[in-house]
């Protein structure tokens, strides 16, 4: 008997970044590594991609000494 095809697609990793930061708090480089298991300069091409495609990513400071930067979707591309 065939396995019934899923009703839903797996989320994709690229996706799962933007929802990332799409929250209020944003993500950081590593939480971002972690979710979807690239090495730093991978999750920082994905950023400079979305950049590319029109998303306005802010990076906010540390908030701590020591802490690391959070990045953040902050305007999403215009509509054409």
């Amino acid at each position: 008997m065939p396995n019934p095809t899923p009703k839903w697609k797996p989320e994709t990793k690229s996706a799962l970044v933007r929802r990332m930061l799409a929250r209020k708090a944003g993500a950081d480089l590593i939480a971002l590594q972690k979710a979807t298991g690239w090495q730093p300069h991978s999750v920082r091409a994905a950023l400079s991609s979305l950049r590319k495609a029109g998303y306005k990513i802010d990076r906010l400071p540390p908030d701590t000494n020591g802490g690391t930067a959070t990045y953040k979707i902050t305007a999403k591309p215009a509509a054409t």
